[in-house]
């Protein structure tokens, strides 16, 4: 990625945050399979101050979409108070494969993280896991694809995904939890939009909402989704 690429990527920006559309397949930070990461590009912004931002929350790498940094500390700490108290709202976009048993739900499962010798670690419906919880609805359907806006009320690992796979009709391109692990095509999820209150008393709310991804473009549109 280049300095004028992450630019490209602003969605919003003021003295305290930046909201960037995250490009799917790039890690937020590094890891042992990351050598290449987006906080690598973070000098890039900048504008003018003297340390770069920094992450206020986590994308999966293959998710598209919405990405809160913090420019300074103080920012930084505040946003973190936010997502504590669930005031920062995220609003997701899927393609699904197959179709949920209605129009609009909520799913309400707890959800773990295990581990297996050799094959790394998954998530899974599990009792003795934690809650989580994700409102969802149906924009859109086409023969056994589905279009689904999701608003998750916590934020655990791979929540949506899980839960897709709960209401029987996994994300597209999903190679983990879908029904096809052989699977060439890339996952379609989209964090589509934050909302967060005013950061300082005379500030307004921020609402920042990021395109659909070129490879989500084409089962958008089949399902419904007409570019404005």
């Amino acid at each position: 990625m280049t300095p004028a690429e992450i630019l490209g990527r602003v969605l919003y920006k003021d003295q305290d945050v930046i909201v960037l559309d995250k490009p799917a397949g790039l890690a937020v930070h590094a890891g042992p399979n990351s050598p290449d990461h987006l906080e690598l590009y973070f000098n890039a912004l900048t504008f003018g101050w003297a340390e770069p931002p920094r992450l206020a929350h986590r994308l999966d790498r293959d998710t598209s979409g919405c990405l809160i940094l913090g420019r300074h500390d103080k920012a930084v700490k505040r946003l973190g108070k936010l997502f504590a108290a669930h005031r920062i709202e995220k609003l997701y976009w899927s393609v699904c494969i197959g179709s949920p048993p209605a129009e609009r739900g909520t799913v309400d499962v707890p959800i773990l993280k295990v581990s297996s010798r050799g094959q790394g670690w998954r998530i899974k419906v599990d009792p003795l896991g934690q809650p989580s919880i994700t409102d969802w609805s149906v924009k859109g359907r086409c023969d056994d694809l589905t279009w689904i806006e999701w608003r998750p009320r916590t934020g655990r690992t791979h929540q949506i995904r899980i839960h897709a796979k709960h209401l029987g009709c996994p994300l597209l391109g999903d190679a983990y939890y879908g029904a096809d692990p052989d699977t060439m095509a890339p996952l379609h999820l989209l964090a589509r939009a934050v909302s967060l209150p005013p950061m300082a008393p005379s500030k307004p709310p921020i609402r920042v909402t990021a395109p659909p991804p070129v490879h989500m473009r084409e089962a958008l549109a089949i399902c419904g989704w007409e570019e404005s």
